[in-house]
């Protein structure tokens, strides 16, 4: 199912699961995003028939309640609706490693941009005198955030419109800007993505969200391109992003026995010590492995290369400093706090990363 359609049906029953009365076609039209066309002209309302008429029969073929009637015994036109009572879920008792599985799904779906045609849809429905229960979506929107260049990057694809924006990889020490025809975005890994047609290298490139500078611009009019039709976001991002990255430095690190599982995954090697094990990790960039190494706090101690302990040592005072606050440097001096809830990574006296 692509993925304006599920959107679509998403919507639909948002709306037909947030009013008591049933609504009629035309009022679906005018209120669910995805049924927009112009009910004067003859071949769009055709179109907007079929469609409504195969999102029917697949809300009925997932198992969705959808009923047909009439609110009054004045209204002339049959409406629809999703009954609540057959609609909702039973009581279900989730073992607590479930329940942690379903928090991470529901995690997964993490941008309130998402929600915002629904909502404006009920907005509509209120606008047009219908009584909406906002109780029965609870739960529905989304609660964490993504990155600001999701929802720019999200509406261009909508709309088949170019954009423009600045992007840094971490190979860089300046963004560069980049054009492109964007396709869509998806969610690997835990990152948001967008794939497309990068107009300057003529060529397909999947850019982090993370790693765009700045603001998303669009550029010309809409309906400038046409996305293929077969292409699968999931797959081209996963193979884009799992080719190996060459790391072609170096860096030795000290971790308390039993401690810093991520790390030792990553290693090239681990060799055991009376003092703890000594790992070996390759890298392309000190800060980054910095300030990925920061987070294992007193688990990890940079013994080699300078240029990563350096690094290290400036993060740390970065976060003395933005958690001293005002004055932090007068109180503990650069670089140090007094009774820190946990040392930080590297800070032990012999060899402060």
């Amino acid at each position: 199912m692509s993925r304006s359609r599920t959107e679509r049906l998403v919507n639909l029953v948002i709306c037909l699961l947030s009013t008591r009365r049933y609504l009629t076609a035309a009022q679906i039209a005018a209120t669910v995003p995805g049924y927009e066309h112009d009910p004067t002209d003859p071949r769009e309302h055709e179109a907007f028939q079929r469609k409504f008429e195969r999102d029917k029969a697949e809300l009925r073929d997932l198992g969705v309640p959808l009923e047909t009637g009439t609110t009054s015994v004045f209204d002339t036109e049959p409406g629809y609706r999703i009954a609540r009572r057959d609609y909702a879920l039973p009581d279900i008792r989730l073992e607590p490693d479930e329940t942690a599985a379903v928090g991470i799904a529901a995690r997964l779906w993490q941008h309130a941009g998402m929600a915002a045609a629904a909502s404006s849809g009920l907005l509509k429905l209120r606008a047009a005198g219908v009584d909406v229960d906002v109780s029965a979506t609870l739960g529905v929107e989304p609660l964490v955030t993504a990155d600001p260049a999701f929802e720019p990057l999200q509406a261009a694809a909508r709309r088949r419109q170019e954009v423009r924006f600045d992007y840094r990889t971490p190979e860089d020490d300046v963004a560069h800007t980049r054009r492109l025809q964007p396709w869509g975005v998806v969610s690997w890994r835990g990152r948001w993505y967008v794939v497309g047609w990068d107009l300057d290298r003529e060529a397909v490139r999947s850019f982090r969200m993370s790693r765009i500078v700045g603001r998303v611009t669009p550029v010309g009019p809409g309906n400038a391109f046409t996305p293929p039709p077969d292409l699968d976001l999931f797959s081209y991002v996963s193979r884009w992003w799992s080719t190996p990255v060459e790391h072609p430095n170096r860096a030795v690190v000290r971790l308390k026995p039993g401690r810093a599982a991520g790390v030792r995954r990553r290693a090239e090697s681990v060799e055991s010590g009376p003092d703890g094990d000594r790992v070996v990790l390759r890298y392309s960039d000190p800060d980054s492995l910095a300030r990925w190494l920061v987070g294992y706090g007193s688990d990890v101690v940079v013994l080699e290369p300078d240029e990563v302990r350096k690094a290290i040592v400036a993060r740390l005072r970065d976060l003395v400093a933005t958690l001293s606050g005002p004055g932090g440097e007068e109180a503990g001096g650069a670089g140090e706090t007094t009774a820190p809830p946990r040392q930080p990574a590297g800070a032990e006296a012999e060899v402060p990363a």
